[in-house]
């Protein structure tokens, strides 16, 4: 029992990292149909920024954190103004084409900026580890999973309180007919990368206290992101979450109890067989379709 909730607790944290990973990339299908194969490289973009701003240039937490989701941000806009959108003809083998390449540049960019070698990130406070049923929970743990309840909680509220959120929803559902309405569904596009980045950027700042981030992290967690939004249900939110925590749980019993060698490939197994025997994923597609 005390291995089992051990393994649970690890899982949990794990997944939730996952999920916040897979609502950058369902965020961003729902508004564009493009799948990003450059998202991983956001999140390693967070993981180093993070570190640097909070170690290196000793910034406060939340300044450092804001910092890091704002640089993985501004990666995303440039991604679509100066490589997406000059695209003529966008077919979609094209768009991920462009965001292989545009992964390959980034990864060779980190290693300029910070070097081939990994770098570690303290833990969000210094708070003891609890002690639950004989597993030990970690501060970071909590922090991750209350960030990514108040990132959940804050998405949903900006989806279907504020007018910028019910456009974007508007736009997934229907480009042309909010075109016709009168709404900018360029500068919904454009928010959409930056927000999709930003859930990337979010994810590699709660990665980098309990695992060490180099210039190639981005491309391993990225999968695993992709992984979990196919199983939840690729455009779904919910389906987001649902996956990344069902990945992440099951990955740790994986690695508990059967082999560590099986970490990496838990993830693709389970991926082979949602599609297979349920394409569209757990939700399924009528949870596409909205928020």
């Amino acid at each position: 029992m005390q291995e089992f909730v051990q393994y649970l607790f690890s899982g949990v944290t794990n997944g939730a990292v996952y999920a916040v990973i897979a609502l950058g990339f369902s965020m961003l299908y729902s508004s564009t149909r493009l799948i990003n194969f450059a998202h991983g490289e956001f999140v390693m973009i967070g993981a180093l920024s993070v570190i640097s701003f909070w170690k290196g240039l000793k910034l406060p937490l939340p300044l450092a954190f804001a910092g890091a989701v704002g640089v993985a941000a501004l990666a995303g806009l440039l991604l679509d103004r100066l490589a997406i959108r000059k695209v003529k003809k966008p077919h979609p083998i094209v768009l991920v084409i462009i965001t292989v390449g545009a992964s390959i540049l980034l990864r060779g960019v980190a290693m300029i900026v910070w070097g081939k070698d990994a770098h570690g990130s303290p833990s969000f406070s210094d708070s003891p580890p609890f002690e639950f049923l004989g597993a030990t929970l970690l501060p970071q743990s909590l922090w991750i999973l209350f960030i990514t309840l108040m990132v959940v909680a804050g998405l949903h509220i900006f989806h279907r309180k504020s007018l910028t959120g019910r456009a974007m929803v508007a736009c997934a559902i229907s480009k042309k007919a909010a075109a016709i309405v009168g709404i900018p569904t360029e500068r919904m596009v454009q928010l959409a990368f930056a927000m999709s980045a930003a859930m990337g950027g979010i994810g590699g700042v709660l990665i980098a206290p309990i695992s060490m981030s180099s210039y190639d992290v981005g491309m391993n967690l990225g999968l695993k992101g992709f992984c979990a939004a196919m199983i939840g249900g690729l455009g779904s939110s919910w389906g987001a979450i649902l996956g990344g925590l069902l990945l992440g749980i099951l990955e740790a019993l994986g690695v508990g109890f059967l082999s560590s060698g099986l970490k990496d490939a838990v993830a693709f197994v389970l991926l082979l067989l949602i599609l297979y025997f349920r394409p569209s994923g757990i939700l399924g597609k009528a949870a596409v379709e909205r928020f």
